[in-house]
């Protein structure tokens, strides 16, 4: 179950970094405020697939 998970956060962590990219683009932020912007959506999508997998583990 878990390899499954890890697999799974992979993916999605990799969609939300691409989509991230297109509003990047999309929004011609400046070069300087990208790193925050990825790495704000990253710790929360982080945060929210360890939550989603302990809810699994014990429900």
């Amino acid at each position: 179950m878990a390899i499954v998970f890890v697999l799974f956060a992979l993916f999605i962590l990799f969609l939300f970094n691409s989509l991230t990219y297109r509003l990047c683009v999309a929004a011609e932020m400046s070069k300087e405020r990208q790193p925050n912007v990825y790495r704000t959506i990253n710790i929360l999508i982080t945060i929210l697939l360890i939550s989603s997998y302990i809810e699994v583990q014990y429900t």
